[in-house]
């Protein structure tokens, strides 16, 4: 059995509800502060390996709770979140207006569906493969924690329980949440998802 823990970054400086895809925009002063309740949280964790995306706002998420162990953060470009091409950092409202069709492609579940100049569900999924396929190389004893962000994650999962691609808008990953999956040889059971209690301020 592996333990994979399964990270979204924690929230941005620039904020939720643009198409935030390739760009570099860091953590904002809430998502630092997250980003650390995540640290403590998973700090009695035996943690063999972490692998980031290399985008700065998993990037930093990765590093913040990597402090706590001896264990480097490797950076792997296969887990950026999906190329959104032209409407890159625009609002959902912006799309709807410019390019309703790609909305609708994506709600009615076109994995081959994009962006103007972007990228789709389907090259999203070969090339988090990649990263599934190096997983496979760690020992079944060992703890990986895996931060990205909600698209590859997203995939991730449906990769591991056999569900369709086309299903994968139906698994939510709400920012600096925590998600376990263990895997057997017949197969992957998730353990929880999208757990937040660790960002619960005590009152």
């Amino acid at each position: 059995m592996s333990r994979l823990l399964l990270v979204r970054h924690a929230k941005t400086k620039q904020g939720h509800g643009r198409y935030w895809g390739h760009s570099q925009i860091g953590l904002g002063e809430e998502g630092i502060v997250q980003a650390k309740m995540l640290r403590d949280h998973l700090a009695g964790e035996e943690i063999a390996a972490i692998y980031s995306s290399d985008l700065n706002r998993a990037r930093s998420t990765a590093e913040i709770v990597a402090s706590l162990h001896a264990t480097e953060v490797v950076l792997c470009p296969e887990l950026r979140e999906l190329d959104f091409g032209e409407i890159e950092g625009m609002t959902f409202e912006e799309v709807e207006r410019c390019c309703p069709e790609a909305v609708r492609l994506w709600v009615g579940g076109d994995i081959d569906a994009a962006a103007p100049a972007g990228e789709n569900l389907r090259q999203l999924a070969s090339r988090v493969q990649r990263l599934a396929a190096r997983l496979q190389r760690h020992s079944p004893e060992e703890t990986i924690l895996i931060v990205a962000h909600s698209g590859p994650l997203r995939v991730l999962l449906c990769t591991w329980l056999g569900i369709d691609l086309e299903r994968s808008w139906q698994i939510r990953l709400d920012p600096a949440s925590v998600s376990l999956a263990e895997t057997y040889p017949e197969g992957t059971i998730v353990c929880f998802l999208n757990n937040t209690s660790h960002l619960m301020v005590a009152g």
